[in-house]
């Protein structure tokens, strides 16, 4: 399972997740499969795994073990399988789960895979960027038709990019001349304003702000938290690796306050209504060891919040 993704913080992350050996734990992110093997290993035969995720690559090749139950979709639709199994047990409600935990990283396997169009280390690669290769939406679709005003926007809101509004124009005046097909016709395109000493670091914003909305990432993170924190039992516990700034900040909000936009509502004994409370204040960052062994752990940051006794449904 190593060779489709190196798993990240993985000993904090599962150590702060198990607190039940015979409880029902999510793997929100199946991946490669490391962090599920990890908390399978600190359960009794009588705990079990719901994993999650929206690649066959990772559905096809994972771990057998008659606790691990896998689902083939988007994480956003946690509440809906915790109600559905619970439904099949004869019980009612969502709150399924002792604890949830997401990776939110692109997997090492999705950006080591050429034909997946998620790296511009591969010339070219065709521009897909789909983590559901089902799904219709492609890089490609984007960078040829969507309007100017379009990509300046997510290249401003997702990839964080300076100049959003200059390299949508280069985008839409080079495929007008030729369609962008490859990551090379898109590097190409934009050529004009990467910085000879820091080209990587721009492309990357622009890698980022693309594969972003293919696979709607922001909007589906939004619906698994409010998702995955219904499904939790009371005491149960989110943990959630994030590697950007955008999804970090949802997850602090969402941790503070219940909500991505972080309006934090008391009631007039200055209650809060957030239906989790944070476990550690500081994110959890790897140690210098794991970055050493592992480059793509340097942005990772870990959260971890805990269900509040009575928290709203």
């Amino acid at each position: 399972m190593s060779e489709y993704h190196i798993p990240v913080l993985l000993e904090e992350s599962v150590s702060a997740l198990v607190q039940n050996p015979e409880g029902t734990y999510a793997d929100a992110t199946f991946g490669g499969g490391g962090h599920t093997a990890a908390i399978l290993s600190r359960l009794k035969n009588s705990g079990r795994v719901i994993a999650f995720d929206r690649d066959i690559d990772a559905i096809n090749g994972a771990l057998k073990d008659p606790r691990l139950t896998l689902v083939h979709n988007n994480f956003r639709f946690i509440e809906n399988y915790a109600a559905r199994i619970l439904r099949e047990e004869g019980k009612e409600g969502c709150r399924l789960f002792d604890g949830v935990l997401a990776d939110l990283g692109v997997s090492s396997h999705q950006f080591d895979t050429a034909d997946r169009g998620f790296s511009f280390r591969f010339e070219e690669a065709p521009l897909d960027m789909r983590m559901n290769r089902e799904s219709a939406l492609t890089a490609e679709a984007i960078v040829n038709q969507y309007t100017e005003q379009q990509l300046e926007s997510i290249l401003r809101l997702y990839g964080e990019v300076d100049g959003a509004g200059n390299m949508a124009k280069l985008i839409v005046k080079a495929r007008t001349e030729k369609e962008i097909l490859t990551t090379g016709d898109l590097d190409r395109a934009v050529a004009r304003m990467l910085p000879k000493m820091a080209e990587h670091k721009v492309l990357a914003k622009l890698y980022q702000a693309l594969r972003i909305e293919v696979n709607q990432e922001m909007r589906s993170l939004e619906k698994f938290l409010d998702g995955a924190t219904r499904s939790l039992k009371e005491d149960g516990l989110l943990v959630v690796i994030t590697y950007h700034s955008l999804e970090d900040r949802m997850v602090k909000n969402f941790i503070k306050a219940g909500n991505v936009e972080g309006r934090e509502e008391r009631d007039i004994y200055g209650k809060t209504s957030a239906p989790l409370e944070a476990v550690n204040r500081k994110p959890i960052l790897p140690r210098e060891e794991e970055i050493a062994s592992n480059t793509r752990a340097r942005s990772a940051k870990l959260r971890i919040a805990r269900k509040r006794r009575q928290a709203d449904e």
